[in-house]
Formats: structure tokens, sequence, C-alpha cells
């Protein structure tokens, strides 16, 4: 099995550099941690660095997870070429541009690219923002499933994720004891759903949403409650259509032995249980 410790980062291709800079700093509230190489780097938190935006095409993403060392992600690549999976072993260059000391690439079994890295850099200087957002750090992703059945089995067989909750056919998946990492959503396409940072505290998630508001930035669900997780959340729209979200007190699982995912139904009080609805999803009963 993989055992995945964490989501480490996620690399975002974009044709206009310059606009993904000014509302990575001045709307969403990263810091940029470094230019160069047609990348920009943006920390959230005490890592080096958890988004990295590269020049290209939107459709070039990718998200990498943590193991713990090169005997595990040498064990990783065997496993998972075993399984069919195409494994590229990233070069001592692209390993630099990671701020990791080692990783691999592959698809997942809905063609989402996934890298899994080993010793993600940190950082000895304070995270601090150009706007003071709240955030805590880079905590999960919501990643198009073709199939989330399947997919679901390949993050919790092949991997150590574990189902915390459903919705509907949305597995919310953990690797750690914070409710999710992962959630899996049904779509014709891979491609990551959305992207998410937690904040210090409620009135962090309503001062961004009027912030936010002000500026036009498409606002997309929230501000509202999730049910599962129990957290408060604001998701809005970023450059090339990506979705950012923002969240707090999002619930841990405090006893791994004992804990048995829920069903919610596939409704919009699924989604928030304060009666926000998520723009563009076609939910049953949605009057």
């Amino acid at each position: 099995m993989i055992n995945l410790k964490d989501v480490s980062y996620v690399r975002l291709a974009t044709p206009d550099m310059e606009s993904a800079e000014t509302f990575a700093t001045s709307c969403l509230g990263l810091q940029v941690a470094e230019r160069g190489n047609k990348a920009l780097y943006l920390r959230s938190d005490d890592r080096s660095h958890t988004l990295c935006y590269t020049e290209g095409d939107p459709k070039d993403q990718a998200v990498g997870f943590e193991v713990e060392d090169e005997d595990c992600l040498q064990q990783a690549a065997a496993t998972l070429e075993r399984l069919g999976h195409h494994v590229q072993a990233g070069s001592a260059d692209e390993a630099a541009r990671r701020k990791v000391r080692a990783f691999i690439g592959f698809d997942d079994p809905s063609g989402n690219q996934i890298e899994l890295a080993v010793r993600p850099e940190r950082s000895g200087r304070r995270y601090f923002a150009a706007r003071d957002a709240g955030i805590t750090g880079f905590s999960h992703i919501g990643l198009y499933s073709t199939d989330p059945a399947r997919d679901e089995r390949f993050w919790t067989e092949v991997c150590n994720a574990r189902v915390s909750d459903r919705i509907g056919d949305i597995p919310l998946m953990r690797v750690n004891a914070i409710h999710h990492t992962i959630a899996l959503v049904r779509a014709p396409q891979a491609g990551i759903q959305h992207v998410n940072h937690q904040v210090q505290t409620n009135d962090d998630v309503l001062r961004s949403f009027y912030f936010l508001s002000e500026r036009r930035v498409p606002i997309v669900f929230g501000p509202g409650r999730h049910p599962t997780s129990g957290a408060r959340f604001l998701y809005f729209k970023g450059p090339d259509g990506m979705v950012f979200e923002y969240s707090v007190g999002v619930d841990e699982i405090e006893d791994e032995a004992t804990h048995r995912p829920r069903q919610f139904g596939f409704e919009p009080s699924s989604f928030c249980m304060w009666g926000a609805k998520p723009a563009g999803m076609a939910l049953p009963n949605d009057k």
C-alpha cells in the first residue's frame, strides 16, 4: 500500500502569469516565495510553497502528495507499474523545480496528474501575505473523476486514503486525522475541481465574502456550512476557471477504529446545512 502523509502542493499552468500573480496575492492572499524559470511559487503556511503557477495550457495540472522517504517512493513506483500505471521518475532538475528531494509522476485512473514527493522543503521564514485573508495553510483538493467508485478503490486500496463520508457517489477521503484530503466529483474529464485553504475564524470567511464580492470575484458557493465535515466555507473562482475554497472548523476523525462513513443524499442540504447551493452543479430537489 502507498502511504500518503499529506497533500503537499498544486501545480497549475496558465497563459497569463501576471493575472495569476495578481489574483493569488491581492485576492486569494498567498505570499510570493520565488519567481523564476517561468514559474511563480506561492506560500500559504510553513512550507516553501503550496501552489506553483507555470506558463502553459491551463489543462496542465498536477497535485503532489508527500511520502515518507525514497524507499517508500520506489515501492510506490513498483506498485503502480505492477498495476499498469505509467510511472515517470522526475529528474534532478524537475525535483529542484518542485522543491523536493525526489518525486515520481503518474496518472490516476481518471487521468489526473499525480506526483508523489519526498522531503518537500519547509521555510524558516514566517508566512506573511500581502492580504490578510486569515489563511493557516493548504488543506485539501477536489478532483474530477470519470468513475468515482473506481477511483475510490484506487485511493483506498492502492493508497492509504480512508472514506470519511459520502455525498451521493462523492467520497470525502482522508490520509490523516483531518476529515478529508481528497474529494472525488463525477465529471466527463479529469482535472482539479477545487483547491482548499484553511483560515483561522468564521469572521475570516465572511470578511473574504465581502472583500471578494466588492472586487467582482465570482462567488460560486457560500458562505455556508458543510454537514459532513462541519466546516464553514466559501468557494470562489480564480484564473482559468479554477475554484478556490476557504474553510474553517473542519472536523477531525478522533478514533480510526470506530469511525464509519456516513451516506448523505445527493441534494442541496448535503452540501450546505444553511441553504447555500453550489453554482453550476445540477442537484435533485433544486427549486
